[in-house]
């Protein structure tokens, strides 16, 4: 057994080694014969836990994310070699491979149309341009495939200190579903001299698609399936309706076999229900506390003073969906890598005081959406978190006039 640990540690500087002069520039070839040589059975929860250590040796996240289809040109061969995980339908991870299959057959629909649109014109480039269109409004679905792993998957294996792995794979999902806007975009104002920009742009899409499917299947979801357990495998469960599936419908009726929630959590929540909470203006039960913010004009999101979110508000028109998982969460980690550094600046403001609030507002979907950070302080100032509100404010800027109660 000694030895066993040996050849795994020595395997492991191994093959760290060897990421290290990926990044310094070696040739894939070179690097990659070296690598079969010493770990052709590497296998993916190893191979992420060895990106997870260098990362934590101080391996820049963009540097990693940089070079990740790199990384699985020198793996593919040791990662093919590990069959899909085996879950049963309905299983979070069976959504996930039921959706990839979709999303393989509809990114050949969208080559086929833009081959049909690069070999067409007069009336037929029209048509084909309509139809591409059509496609691509049907591939945006992705967005909550995506969704789903960043906001219901990433936030369990940060609870076993998996933090790398993730933010690197967001940060290629960010890529993937800008290619997929700038080519929305060029078919939205199509002109006939796009061709090869709209071309580029897809051919650089599909295929990082496609490494995404094989990066999710050979080294995400095992290694996941390594790391959870089933009752948070339930709560994922749970919460995908909140966010959406992707092209497809959730297959069966997935149920967990030892999961330790209903029973004694309802008994938890109902003797909670019975108590009535001591506030300085009233005095109020649970339950109205929860419809009262459930009946707010405004999205509320509380996260404390450590930056763990901590409460949202669930009114029945959010602006901006949230998951239950990410109760608990590291504000920083349910960003995008590209827009944390921007989370941190505000509430490093808040906290230190230079600002008290900090306001932005953008047009979305019809919407003005009005967002307002504020410092929460208790009584003797000291900083205790930071507020969120959030308000489509298009139907305030509507209002003139008077309307008086008497009316």
């Amino acid at each position: 057994m000694s030895e066993l640990i040996k050849n795994r540690e020595y395997r492991q500087k191994a093959v760290k080694e060897i990421i290290r002069e990926l990044h310094d520039g070696k040739p894939v070839e070179e690097v990659k014969a070296k690598f079969d040589a010493i770990a052709g059975d590497l296998d993916p929860a190893e191979l992420s836990l060895i990106e997870q250590s260098l990362i934590n040796e101080g391996l820049e996240v963009k540097e990693v994310q940089r070079l990740c289809d790199v990384h699985a040109a020198v793996f593919r061969d040791a990662l093919e070699k590990h069959p899909a995980p085996d879950v049963p339908p309905g299983h979070p991870v069976d959504a996930f491979l039921h959706e990839n299959r979709a999303l393989e057959k509809l990114a050949g629909e969208v080559r086929s149309s833009l081959e049909k649109l690069s070999a067409a014109g007069g009336d037929a480039e029209q048509a084909a341009v309509l139809e591409l269109a059509a496609k691509l409004n049907l591939l945006w679905d992705i967005d909550k495939h995506y969704r789903r792993k960043e906001d219901l998957l990433f936030p369990f294996l940060e609870k076993y200190e998996i933090t790398g792995p993730p933010k690197v794979m967001w940060g290629v999902d960010d890529k993937i579903r800008d290619l997929l806007k700038d080519a929305k975009k060029l078919v939205a104002g199509y002109r006939p001299g796009d061709k090869h920009q709209l071309a580029a742009k897809l051919d650089e899409a599909l295929a990082q698609l496609g490494e995404m499917i094989f990066k999710e299947e050979k080294i995400l979801f095992p290694m996941a399936m390594e790391t959870l357990s089933e009752d948070e495998w339930h709560q994922i469960h749970q919460a995908g309706d909140e966010i959406g599936y992707c092209l497809v419908e959730p297959r069966g009726g997935w149920r967990p076999v030892n999961v330790d929630t209903a029973a004694g959590r309802d008994k938890l929540a109902d003797a909670g229900a019975r108590g009535y909470i001591r506030f300085a203006t009233g005095t109020l039960s649970p339950q109205e506390i929860e419809l009262i913010f459930s009946h707010l004009p405004v999205d509320v999101t509380f996260v404390d003073k450590d930056g763990t979110v901590k409460f949202f508000s669930a009114g029945q028109d959010r602006i901006f969906p949230r998951a239950r998982t990410i109760i608990g969460r590291r504000v920083e980690n349910c960003h995008p890598p590209a827009s944390v550094h921007i989370v941190e600046k505000i509430v490093a403001d808040l906290r230190s005081g230079r600002k008290e609030q900090e306001d932005f507002w953008l047009e979305l979907g019809g919407k003005y959406v009005y967002i307002r950070y504020f410092a929460v302080r208790d009584q003797a100032g000291a900083f205790a978190g930071v507020l969120e509100v959030t308000q489509d404010i298009k139907p305030l800027q509507a209002i003139s006039g008077e309307k008086r109660i008497a009316d």
